[in-house]
């Protein structure tokens, strides 16, 4: 990748939008949301931020706007999609087989046949 980046590349970052794991944090707690709006400028946003979508991580010009956005395609998909817990650094190692099973562990004895100790 160049030092300088293209405008194609500015334009991808300027776009981008926040992850579902972010979006699941703000949606279980109003503190994480909150820090995430203090980063904002208020002047900058959108009617001074009063039309914010969670699910979507996105901010609206007006009421109307904010209402088509909910009953839309990409909204509903958004929301099906955080259904879904995000994935985790333990999940991920608990799909690779690195799980620590910290369980009681049970000894079993063997079995000896006597009939092979005998010939």
């Amino acid at each position: 990748m160049p030092a300088i980046r293209g405008a194609d590349s500015k334009k991808k970052t300027r776009r981008f939008k926040r992850d579902l794991d972010q979006v699941h944090a703000d949606l279980l707690d109003d503190k994480h949301l909150a820090q995430y709006k203090d980063t904002k400028a208020i002047e900058d946003l959108p009617a001074l931020g009063q039309y914010y979508c969670k699910e979507c991580a996105k901010w609206f010009e007006s009421e109307t706007n904010f209402g088509r956005h909910q009953k839309g395609k990409v909204h509903k998909r958004r929301v099906r999609q955080l259904r879904d817990e995000p994935y985790t650094h333990k999940s991920a190692e608990a799909a690779l087989g690195f799980t620590s099973d910290n369980g009681k562990r049970t000894t079993t004895l063997m079995e000896i046949d006597d009939d092979a100790t005998t010939k």
